[in-house]
C-alpha cells in the first residue's frame, strides 16, 4: 500500500521504478514474464517489505495503534508512512514531488501493457486523482482508508484509523523519519549485493 515509499528506495530508472510499483500485484515465484530490471525491482520491493516487518521502528509505529487495530496496524502504518514522506518530500529527494509524480505517471502510462492486472485497475485512479502528490494531505489519508475499508469483504476498522494518525501524528512522523534512514541504507545494500552477484554470474 505504500507506493512512494517503495518509489523512493528504487533505481532512479524506468524498469526499476516500474517493479517497485508492481511489487504488491504480483505474487509467487519470478520467472521471465518482466525483464530482468522489472524483476529486480519487484525483488527489491518484497526485500524492503520483509525489512520493515522486523524493523524496530516500524514495529514501534505499529505499537502505538490501538490494539483493536490488530493485523491493520501495518496497513495503516504503510499508509501513514507515505504521508510523511510525501509532506516531507523536499528533504530526502532533489526532485519536487509534482514532477517525481508526473514520471510515475507517464511511465504507467507508457508500460501500462506491461502491468500486471490489479495495477491496470489501480493506475488509471492514482494518474486521475494524483495520489502520489495527494498523499500530503490528511484529508486525503482518510478518504483513502475509508475506500480501503469499504471494499474489504469482512468489517474492519480502517476506515476509522485517521484517528490514530491524528493521536499518534508527531511520534509516527519521528519513525518515519528514522525509518526511512534505514530503509535508504538497506535498500543500497541489498543493491549493491544483486549488483556483486550479476557481475560474477552467481
Amino acid at each position: 500500500m505504500n507506493y512512494l515509499v517503495h518509489l523512493f528506495l528504487a533505481d532512479d530508472t524506468p524498469a526499476s521504478l516500474l517493479g517497485n510499483m508492481m511489487g504488491d500485484f504480483v505474487k509467487g515465484r519470478l520467472d521471465d514474464t518482466f525483464p530482468a530490471g522489472i524483476r529486480q525491482g519487484i525483488e527489491l520491493h518484497r526485500q524492503v517489505d520483509a525489512f520493515a516487518h522486523d524493523n524496530p521502528l516500524y514495529r514501534r509505529s505499529k505499537s502505538r495503534l490501538d490494539d483493536s487495530y490488530g493485523y491493520f496496524r501495518g496497513v495503516l502504518i504503510d499508509i501513514f508512512y507515505d504521508h510523511f514522506l510525501a509532506g516531507n518530500w523536499h528533504r530526502y529527494h532533489p526532485l519536487p514531488l509534482e514532477d517525481f509524480a508526473d514520471r510515475i505517471y507517464r511511465l504507467l502510462d507508457e508500460h501500462f501493457a506491461l502491468l500486471p492486472a490489479g495495477l491496470q485497475q489501480v493506475a488509471p485512479r492514482m494518474i486521475e486523482h494524483n495520489w502520489l502528490v495527494s498523499y500530503r494531505e490528511v484529508e486525503t489519508i482518510g478518504l483513502v482508508l475509508r475506500r480501503i475499508a469499504a471494499r474489504l469483504r469482512r468489517p474492519n476498522p480502517i476506515g476509522l484509523g485517521i484517528a490514530e494518525l491524528y493521536r499518534h501524528y508527531a511520534g509516527l512522523e519521528a519513525d518515519c523519519d528514522l525509518f526511512l534512514v534505514q530503509a535508504v541504507e538497506f535498500a543500497r545494500g541489498w543493491k549493491g549485493r544483486g549488483l556483486r552477484e550479476e557481475l560474477s554470474g552467481e
